[in-house]
């Protein structure tokens, strides 16, 4: 058992520290592999040792016991909003429930639905869940439709100082877009576009990554974030692609994740979206696109040629009705596969055993796809498609970006095999502890600085809150009652 008496949260330990547990996974050669009772020595946020039986000097030594010592996981789609996108799941249709804005509140004008403490507070609030549920590097997602247009400038500062305080390694600008989906008559959803707009949220974003990039001691980066591929104008994408070419960053853009979006694609430009973005050069491996559940045959192989990598979002896709198809044969195809949740809880174990189950019924094949594979693209796969080498993997040089998993929760079966273990009976519920650039994170559910049981009654009165005013931005403004209908009949 591993106490404050050994580590404090939200520090570094001084000097080496080694680390040991049933079981480690450390990448030797190629890949992953797994170590009984390995070790890792970790010092000045680098790992410099993972493997058995180190013979140098340390500082201190930690046993985490029954439990495998992991690389931290990566999530390329991270939830940093209060999630509205449950109250759909059996709330159909979407356009009628608040999800597309009616032309009456266009015209009277959108409004920021969140004030600038709440958009503060749940940043921080997720960024918290994500510590919590073993990842260590998160790129934030939010939705558009409760804002005036875009992201502020005001709330990713407000983003970088939490990730920087909680210790949570995070890929982010403020996300801009030069278009939007209207609401016309019932089913009748077109786009409307301000280019101006849209370039402006650019120019803000190009300051606040010169600004922000590197902070924290590295835990702040870059990375663009223009909202959909259909809300977006050619040349916001040009600037967008050259902008990431010149900062050396990456850029995330939803694209391939619905009907809705091509079909509004088709009648824009007449191809999908990726085949649109392949049209004029625009795709690259610095292009990360989740979620591909809707990308044509010929748009996956625009993304295999282009070194286009897919956050795979499975349990929010799944839920909608829609999967992958799938995440074997990108993986054929040569495609660089990394996850994410979109969703909360951030729970990373949870979509890895949806992504197995959604493959293996999409191939009708046991074997098409292990759980190992879905490991890899937990870790290495983010890792690729953020361009960090040094992160999703624990090897000498590598950050000391650690999740460490309990695997003697009596909810789980016996280990055999833990990634098997972890991937089909796991939860984010299991992680015991989590290191960020060598810095003690979390510890058994708790964060630094930071009571993550109290921000979740005030995570509920925001999600309260925001729901009262559903109807200002749902078709003909019916009252809540006739937006939400609850499961079943309320007794009164």
């Amino acid at each position: 058992m591993i106490s404050s008496d050994d580590l404090t949260l939200g520090r570094r330990p001084a000097g080496r520290t080694l680390m040991t547990a049933d079981w480690l996974l450390a990448y030797h050669g190629e890949g992953h592999c797994l170590v009984p009772r390995g070790e890792l020595v970790m010092e000045n946020g680098n790992v410099i040792f993972a493997g058995r039986c180190f013979d140098g000097e340390v500082a201190r030594k930690l046993d985490f016991g029954s439990a495998l010592i992991s690389p931290g996981l990566v999530d390329l789609d991270a939830l940093s909003d209060i999630d509205t996108y449950v109250l759909v799941t059996d709330n159909q249709p979407g356009w009628a429930k608040g999800r597309i804005w009616p032309r009456s509140y266009v015209e009277r004008g959108p409004y920021e639905m969140y004030s600038p403490e709440e958009l503060a507070f749940q940043k921080r609030f997720s960024f918290g869940l994500s510590l919590l549920n073993g990842v260590t590097t998160a790129a934030p997602i939010a939705s558009l439709y409760y804002r005036e247009w875009g992201e502020t400038v005001a709330e990713f500062d407000a983003a970088a100082d939490a990730a920087g305080d909680l210790g949570l390694r995070v890929f982010l600008s403020p996300a801009y877009r030069s278009g939007g989906m209207v609401l016309e008559a019932p089913g009748q959803i077109l786009p409307m576009f301000d280019e101006e707009r849209g370039l402006a949220g650019l120019t803000d974003a190009i300051a606040f990554i010169e600004r922000q990039h590197g902070r924290h001691g590295g835990l702040i980066n870059g990375m663009f974030a223009p909202d959909r591929v259909e809300t977006c104008t050619l040349d916001v994408l040009r600037r967008t692609m050259a902008a990431a070419r010149d900062l050396d960053c990456r850029v995330r853009l939803h694209m391939a994740q619905g009907k809705l979006e091509l079909d509004t694609m088709r009648r824009l430009h007449g191809v999908s979206g990726p085949q649109w973005m392949a049209d004029h050069g625009l795709l690259s491996e610095r292009l990360i696109a989740p979620h591909a559940t809707y990308a044509l045959p010929a748009d996956l192989q625009h993304y295999a040629d282009n070194g286009v990598s897919i956050a795979h979002s499975p349990l929010v896709s799944a839920r909608m009705g829609s999967t992958l198809n799938s995440f074997a044969a990108c993986r054929k195809l040569g495609i660089n596969i990394g996850m994410a949740t979109d969703t909360s809880p951030p729970d990373l174990l949870m979509n890895l055993l949806v992504g197995l189950i959604a493959c293996r019924i999409s191939e009708k094949a046991s074997d098409a796809v292990l759980s190992k594979d879905l490991y890899d693209a937990a870790t290495l796969g983010g890792a690729k498609a953020l361009g960090r080498s040094d992160l999703g993997r624990l090897a000498p040089g590598a950050k000391a970006d650690i999740a460490v998993f309990r695997l003697d929760d009596p909810y789980m079966t016996p280990t055999v095999d833990p990634i098997t273990t972890l991937v089909l009976g796991g939860s984010g519920r299991v992680t015991q502890a989590v290191f960020v650039d060598g810095r003690l994170s979390m510890l058994d559910g708790k964060l630094a600085g930071f009571d993550i049981r109290a921000a979740r009654e005030r995570a509920q009165r925001q999600f309260e809150g925001l729901i009262a005013k559903y109807p200002d931005r749902s078709w003909q403004h019916p009252p809540v009652s006739e937006i939400f209908s609850p499961s079943y009949p309320i007794l009164t």
